[in-house]
């Protein structure tokens, strides 16, 4: 069985290297230094287990861990992080606390082989959702489209539009797909800048122009780019509440 050790750091991830070698239960398939050379390694190589550091720069674990959307047996390294080490622990996932030997390195292998021979899957979307909740608000939003990875801060998003299990962000000029739903996207995000004006509507508060009233009695929110999204009346109740 294959490894994929992932680490931004060189000398942590030369270490992990030798460690896993001296063990000997897995074959070292490959390394990166960030997470977007990670995913792109996760879908070529298609490795049995992931050593996978938490804390790095531009994408980080849970990043890479959402991105490939794929159920990978994962070992979780990290200096110390208190609310992924809390999902870890509800959702019975292993993870090595910086700086480990090779005792427990061998304790966390050793069960991540026996997951593997009895195909136990990791609740990998349970577990990002409740690292970011955790974590929340979120700064920043990632989309997967086809090998392009887009990362999108929060503050650039014009409002968000519900589309059954998808939602749509309103970026400027663009308009980006996410497979999650509206509900989930709402708990993330800042109730401060974000308000849920529509059942099927986030709005980023920073983009609202003016509120209009319609023909049909009802309001309308005015963007500063001319666009027009409904207002329901517990929306117009929420907005009031911050403006």
């Amino acid at each position: 069985m294959k490894a994929l050790v992932v680490d931004d750091e060189a000398p942590a991830r030369a270490k992990l290297v030798r460690l896993l070698g001296d063990d000997g239960r897995f074959e070292l398939a490959g390394e990166a230094g960030d997470g977007l050379a990670a995913v792109d390694q996760i879908e070529a190589l298609r490795p049995d287990l992931l050593l996978l550091d938490i804390q790095m720069p531009k994408l980080d674990g849970f990043d890479v861990l959402e991105l490939i959307g794929a159920d990978v047996p994962v070992i979780f390294t990290t200096a110390y992080d208190q609310y992924a080490i809390k999902a870890f622990q509800v959702h019975a996932v292993d993870y090595l606390l910086k700086p480990f030997g090779a005792e427990r390195l061998a304790e966390a292998l050793a069960r991540a082989r026996s997951r593997i021979a009895v195909r136990e899957t990791l609740p990998a979307k349970a577990l990002v959702a409740d690292a970011r909740a955790a974590r929340s608000p979120i700064e920043r939003i990632l989309i997967r489209d086809k090998a392009d990875v887009h990362v999108i801060p929060v503050a650039k998003i014009d409002y968000i539009e519900s589309q059954d299990d998808y939602v749509s962000l309103k970026v400027g000029d663009r308009s980006l797909l996410k497979e999650q739903t509206l509900s989930e996207l709402e708990q993330l995000l800042d109730p401060g800048r974000f308000v849920r004006i529509h059942r099927r509507y986030l709005l980023n508060v920073s983009r609202l122009a003016r509120i209009e009233q319609s023909v049909t009695d009802s309001r309308v929110a005015v963007l500063q780019d001319g666009s027009e999204l409904p207002i329901s009346r517990s929306g117009y109740a929420k907005l009031r509440e911050i403006l």
